[in-house]
């Protein structure tokens, strides 16, 4: 007869556990960045209000007081970092009209609708190319899939974008160049495969190696030694265990489709978040780019958490050590 354990009031599980000791880990990292971004800005040569025509000394003077640059350092580092902890993003010091967290929160949609569908775009390429030439190994299908496999971790995305500009919106004006237009699907093709592509390349290839690896393993022997057919034993056998080093990757995955958006945006005339990161690290605006670079790194540290868990969800060694 197999012990039964029993779940006592105040037990907590290992699940649980484990995402709280992954969430504190996250707090040190956070602290660590926002300091060096903000020493690394503030010591660079040059200001905020530094331009072709200088201003006045006086108007110079009343600037500084306005946003605390006349404190000395370390007052404006503790200064900064009592307000992002109250989630106080601050001011821009370049658009008066809007906050930081404003500014952000204008263009999170456009930088979150083409991220998101470039992120489910990548998965679903990236997971049934790598099937695809796992099950044809060394065969036509394989090889197609390798070539454009290919392409996309050899060439950057800022190179792909203006040829497929050029060929599908110039040439044979298939598509738009750029801008969001109306938010019509066809302004969005050619951000997200070109945001997708390289991702779903790297994910293909985790998917194509390690569908093999399990392939050839003695469980799924067996289970064809049953007589299941090859549909239910991909299926149900073989494809969890090997989208573990996908899981894996779709952490960073994501962190790297929300900074490669800040090319694309930028390329495509995209109204994201992109642009006014651009524009602030152009004109030296502390706060947006402190406040943009603060907002991506709690993103992607909350994405790869997900992924940490969800890791564990499928192999529970991982949460036991």
């Amino acid at each position: 007869m197999g012990v039964r354990y029993r779940h006592f009031p105040g037990h907590q599980s290992p699940m649980l556990t484990y995402a709280f000791r992954r969430l504190l880990t996250t707090i040190p990292v956070m602290w660590i960045a926002v300091t060096v971004c903000f020493f690394i800005l503030r010591l660079a040569p040059g200001g905020p209000f530094d331009g072709e025509r200088p201003l006045p000394p006086a108007i110079l003077k009343n600037l500084a007081a306005h946003y605390n640059l006349d404190k000395p350092l370390w007052e404006q580092y503790l200064i900064y970092v009592g307000d992002v902890m109250r989630g106080d993003l601050g001011p821009s010091f370049t658009t008066e009209d809007f906050t930081v967290a404003e500014q952000i929160m204008i263009g999170l949609p456009y930088t979150f609708t083409v991220g998101l569908l470039a992120f489910a775009l990548a998965i679903i390429v990236g997971v049934a190319s790598g099937v695809a030439g796992a099950l044809w190994q060394n065969r036509l299908p394989d090889y197609a899939t390798g070539f454009i496999i290919l392409i996309g971790l050899v060439i950057p995305n800022f190179l792909i974008a203006p040829v497929l500009q050029l060929v599908f919106g110039v040439k044979l004006a298939w598509l738009p160049v750029g801008g969001w237009g109306d938010g019509s699907p066809s302004h969005l093709v050619l951000p997200v495969i070109v945001l997708a592509w390289s991702h779903a390349a790297r994910i293909s290839r985790l998917m194509r190696g390690s569908m093999i690896e399990v392939l050839n393993a003695s469980f799924i022997r067996t289970a064809r030694a049953k007589g299941i057919g090859p549909r239910l034993t991909v299926t149900r056998h073989a494809l969890k265990p090997a989208l573990m080093p996908v899981v894996s990757y779709l952490g960073p995955a994501a962190s790297y489709l929300l900074t490669g958006s800040l090319v694309v945006e930028s390329i495509f005339g995209l109204p994201g978040i992109g642009r006014y990161f651009i524009n602030a690290a152009l004109n030296r605006d502390y706060g947006m780019v402190l406040g943009t670079v603060i907002f991506y790194m709690a993103l992607i540290i909350l994405l790869n958490l997900i992924v940490d868990i969800a890791y564990a969800f499928l192999d529970p060694k991982v949460r036991t050590r």
